[in-house]
């Protein structure tokens, strides 16, 4: 019987290479294996693509990703979101989308198949070994699996969810990058033609040092930086109303920006629903799309969108 592609890595069965991490079929279209630096390519079939990077975990930035895509979407864009955090994939539960009964296939070409839900289309690691699994993986593995999930995604194709979003590539693909400034960001740097990042933080000091490292290294590297989302920026009492900065002023983060010569895109509020919905696989701007929190989020995607050249399609 020919084994099912619906599982495509077990990472405690297979001795996987490290030309093929994913253990995608040889006789399809993945890139030999290159040495020194990567050619920059845009991704197939996507016109846009933006990173969203903090450079420290915790501070809510595959929250902001996924609100942000489900945005773009709301905002008529035919959007994308690719969860490239390999050890923490996040994307699977915030789409609702965890689970051994959600496994992506293969197209005729031997591409991963999307899986789609809210009309917008994800991938994922957590896909492939499951959200629970420890990817016990080296170096040369981990960048030839970003190098596959980058290049051999079928972003035309989409399969399962509540919705689907239409035939044809994307007008965005959000990047869910992972914490810190490595080996996989600068992948993704040198591999991906990227139209910018966009800076998470919150307005604790030490959550604003390492958005500043992140800052630098987008610079190196030549990313052009849309702007810095601050995240939990104030808590408002829903007793008696008063409003604190839990974790600091957000005045630090608007210096930054001023001192980078960055856009101060919005704040985020401190507010249980973000997070207990995003739990549950119903992301504020799907569980409340009337609220002020979703229309932060909506707000955001208009100033971005109109840095990185996107056109509002009619009707």
């Amino acid at each position: 019987m020919k084994p099912s592609p619906l599982r495509l890595i077990k990472a405690t069965q297979n001795l996987l290479s490290h030309e093929n991490p994913l253990g995608l079929p040889k006789t399809g279209s993945i890139p030999k294996f290159q040495r020194g630096l990567p050619t920059k390519r845009p991704i197939r079939n996507v016109s846009h693509v933006i990173a969203i990077s903090s450079a420290k975990g915790g501070v809510g930035k595959s929250t902001i990703a996924a609100n942000l895509a489900l945005a773009f979407s709301q905002l008529g864009y035919k959007t994308g979101i690719l969860d490239t955090d390999l050890f923490g994939p996040s994307i699977p539960t915030l789409f609702n989308l965890a689970g051994p009964d959600h496994s992506p296939h293969l197209t005729p070409n031997n591409q991963l198949v999307p899986l789609t839900n809210y009309a917008v289309k994800t991938m994922s690691m957590g896909y492939l070994v499951g959200e629970d699994a420890p990817l016990v993986w080296r170096g040369p593995m981990l960048l030839k699996a970003v190098q596959q999930l980058l290049h051999e995604v079928d972003w035309t194709s989409g399969s399962g969810g509540s919705s689907s979003s239409s035939a044809g590539g994307l007008d965005v693909l959000v990047l869910d990058l992972p914490p810190g400034t490595g080996d996989i960001q600068l992948s993704i740097t040198q591999q991906v033609e990227l139209a910018g990042a966009v800076i998470v933080t919150t307005p604790h000091t030490l959550a604003i040092k390492d958005a500043i490292k992140g800052v630098n290294m987008f610079k190196k590297v030549g990313v052009p930086l849309l702007g810095v989302v601050n995240n939990m920026s104030t808590f408002n009492c829903p007793c008696c109303g008063t409003e604190t900065e839990v974790f600091g002023s957000s005045a630090q983060v608007k210096r930054v920006c001023e001192e980078h010569e960055m856009d101060y895109l919005g704040d985020v509020p401190l507010h249980g629903r973000i997070g207990e919905d995003g739990s549950l696989g119903r992301p504020t701007v799907v569980s409340e799309p009337e609220s002020e929190r979703a229309e932060v989020f909506r707000g955001i995607a208009r100033v971005v969108g109109g840095r990185i050249g996107l056109i509002k399609h009619d009707g």
